[in-house]
């Protein structure tokens, strides 16, 4: 299990009287569930201790002392005060009796998250549950050097934990990048000065060991970072077949869960949606491709479509938002907003055709599109797929502020959703 799937189903515990001998031996064979409980209820789908025996397939004794091991470790909490449960006990507990009530602990761990954009770097402290506990201020200027802005991101998140006093599990980082695996370098940073093929995941892993933060320090694309965090906790959940399209800063990404799993290719390159060609006389684009998702449908092109000049004072994805809420119906603005729209859907029919989602999620400035004219992208994307003619996909906006960097937080959580006896004890940081 590697806290993407489905939880393994347990055999039934004994049932034998409670003691401290009966309670050892209920904990010893429901440890293996340890990492599927505390994933459940990280995700919010084991909400109480009744929803959690059914889900583990385990008897409530075993469910009860799963939670309790969980607890102990500081990483759940379990409320069994009369009233605390939403509902009755159902299955798993006797008729009519509340189930004790599950929820991360507030106060417990977090992952340290980072992120870089062409418009700048955060950094940010993320609880289980893709609860952000603490962010510093963004920064505005991204130098050619890797090492250097990883180094201040860093140690803007070591100050984020000193300041918290919590204990820290790992750190995670989201770029705007192809991140080839195994090696873990950044193979096309296209919006960043940043040489090709930095080996961004060694630079970041250099910089929070150099911190004294302990745990595992991973890279990941920001798109697919974002797309993992929509599903456990954002717009995606539930869906099987998840596909995440979105423009931030710069420049168009993509990703896809399948089965709770993100698809990476065979060498965590899969997904690059942004170069999906929607205008064959379109723009140049980085890639030496001509038109483009990439240069047709961010914040840039949409600027530019609207006749506006990019100042220097906030984000080009800031500036590309007021414009769209503040004058949605002036001519130029209007004419940007149709234009992205049809471009953004002609990708996305392309996609549907090729991929055929259960779902799909908007994020960034596509998702301030979707809000503008959701009936034009919606037609858009049923006249020009096969399966959006048969009976439509549904599109929806992303739900998370900062879901790269609930997203970034997730890689440094995967090891305690694993294994969270062997991952803690292996030794994180208390700072």
């Amino acid at each position: 299990m590697n806290g993407n799937g489905a939880p393994p189903r347990m055999g039934d515990a004994t049932t034998a009287p409670v003691s401290s001998t009966g309670t050892r031996t209920k904990l010893e064979r429901g440890r293996g569930a340890l990492g599927p409980a505390l994933e459940l209820v990280h995700t919010g789908r084991a909400p109480t201790r009744a929803v959690l025996t059914a889900e583990l397939g385990v008897t409530r004794a075993t469910a009860g002392a799963v939670a309790a091991e969980l607890e102990a470790l500081g990483l759940i909490r379990v409320d069994s005060r009369p009233g605390a449960s939403g509902g009755t006990g159902g299955t798993g507990g006797a008729q009519g009796r509340p189930s004790h009530r599950l929820s991360v602990a507030e106060d417990g761990p977090v992952a340290l998250a980072a992120q870089v954009h062409s418009d700048g770097f955060r950094a940010a402290l993320v609880g289980l549950g893709g609860r952000i506990v603490a962010t510093a201020p963004g920064k505005v200027t991204v130098s050619a050097d890797p090492a250097q802005v990883l180094g201040a991101v860093v140690r803007a998140g070591a100050e984020l934990l000193a300041d918290s006093g919590r204990r820290c599990v790992g750190a995670g980082l989201a770029v705007p990048s192809a991140v080839a695996e195994p090696d873990g370098t950044a193979l096309n940073p296209l919006h960043l000065a940043w040489p090709a093929g930095s080996p961004v995941r060694d630079i970041f892993a250099e910089c929070v060991k150099a911190a004294g933060i302990d745990g595992p320090a991973l890279t990941g694309n920001d798109v697919n970072l974002a797309a993992l965090a929509e599903h456990r906790h954002g717009a995606g959940r539930s869906a099987q077949h998840l596909l995440c399209v979105a423009t931030g800063h710069r420049g168009v990404g993509g990703a896809l869960v399948l089965d709770g799993r993100l698809h990476s290719g065979s060498s965590g390159l899969a997904l690059e949606v942004g170069h999906l060609t929607v205008n064959a006389e379109g723009r140049a684009c980085h890639c030496g491709g001509r038109g483009c998702l990439d240069v047709e449908a961010d914040p840039l092109a949409f600027l530019t479509a609207a006749g506006r000049s990019p100042g220097p004072e906030v984000s080009l994805l800031q500036q590309a938002r007021d414009l769209l809420r503040e004058e949605p119906e002036e001519p130029a603005v209007r004419a940007a907003t149709e234009e992205l729209i049809d471009r953004l859907g002609l990708g996305l029919a392309g996609l549907v055709n090729i991929l055929n989602p259960d779902r799909i999620i908007l994020g960034g400035l596509h998702r301030e599109l979707l809000h503008a004219d959701p009936e034009r992208l919606r037609a858009v994307v049923a006249d020009r797929s096969l399966w959006g003619r048969s009976g439509g996909v549904p599109i929806l906006p992303c739900t998370l502020d900062h879901n790269s960097l609930v997203g970034a937080a997730e890689l440094a959580w995967q090891p305690v959703l694993d294994d969270p006896l062997g991952a803690l004890a292996q030794g994180v940081s208390s700072k």
